[in-house]
């Protein structure tokens, strides 16, 4: 029988939205005498998609390397759902399901063996495990799939497959890095038409790491890292504001631009 998370379902509704799925304040990172990342914070709302945009190179990986604790944080906090990730790591990685840029699934196991395995990682019953990975898969509309080998896949279902593998524990916050990678336009827009539904279905928060513009919508929350500094968050349309410009590229660049003049993105 299932547990009710401690600081999740018995949160009051009122508070427990007050709360930001994803928090980080003020976060360095520095390998060596390279900074990676300079004091970087921002939110993440439930119920959202917050892309995490930026050239390769500008720290989206070290950032979800620290969300992730795959890395010790140095300098500042992290926490989601409220639960900083280093004193209460149990509780806020249980909140949290992870799609990596780099393919981790078994190709020689069929897709249902996939989530099966996952689940037992991640302490479901077997008969549970079994019910909710089918769900999930016809969620993602992959149930005729479910007994193919992961190598007969192609790419884009292959991600599918690793998004519902993700939720299988039922997080609250979704964190994808450069999801999309590698996919061809059709796949890609797949992939996110499954997670805005997620969202809209859900009301999970969605951290999407990505260094493509089209794969924002005028709606969705920014986070623009730039040399591991963040130079501009919030809505789209705060950025074109704050930019004066009609569009997001035309935002991005003239921040980038700035900030590699001033030299304070380095």
């Amino acid at each position: 029988m299932e547990q009710d998370l401690p600081g999740s379902q018995h949160m009051p509704a009122s508070e427990s939205a007050a709360i930001p799925a994803l928090s980080v304040a003020g976060v360095s990172h520095a390998y060596g005498h390279h900074h990676a990342l300079a004091d970087v914070s921002f939110d993440v709302a439930s119920g959202r998609f917050t892309a995490l945009l930026g050239l390769n190179g500008a720290g989206k990986s070290t950032l979800v390397s620290l969300i992730t604790r795959l890395y010790g944080i140095q300098t500042g906090h992290i926490s989601i759902f409220g639960h900083d990730i280093d004193r209460a790591p149990g509780l806020a990685l249980r909140q949290l399901g992870v799609v990596f840029q780099p393919r981790t699934l078994d190709l020689d196991l069929s897709v249902m063996q996939n989530l099966l395995y996952h689940a037992a990682l991640q302490g479901i019953a077997r008969g549970g495990a079994r019910a909710r990975s089918t769900d999930m898969l016809a969620r993602i509309g992959l149930t005729e799939r479910a007994d193919s080998k992961v190598r007969a896949l192609s790419g884009g279902q292959m991600r599918r497959v690793e998004i519902a593998r993700a939720l299988l524990h039922r997080p609250r916050l979704l964190l994808l890095d450069e999801a999309t990678v590698g996919l061809d336009v059709e796949a890609r827009a797949d992939i996110l038409r499954h997670i805005r539904l997620l969202i809209a279905d859900e009301g999970i928060g969605v951290l999407w790491a990505t260094h493509l513009l089209d794969e924002i919508s005028a709606d969705d929350d920014v986070v623009i890292l730039h040399h591991g500094r963040v130079l501009a968050r919030g809505a789209v349309s705060h950025i074109l504001s704050q930019t004066e410009t009609s569009d997001l590229g035309a935002g991005f660049r003239r921040l980038t631009i700035a900030a590699d003049r001033r030299g304070d993105a380095r």
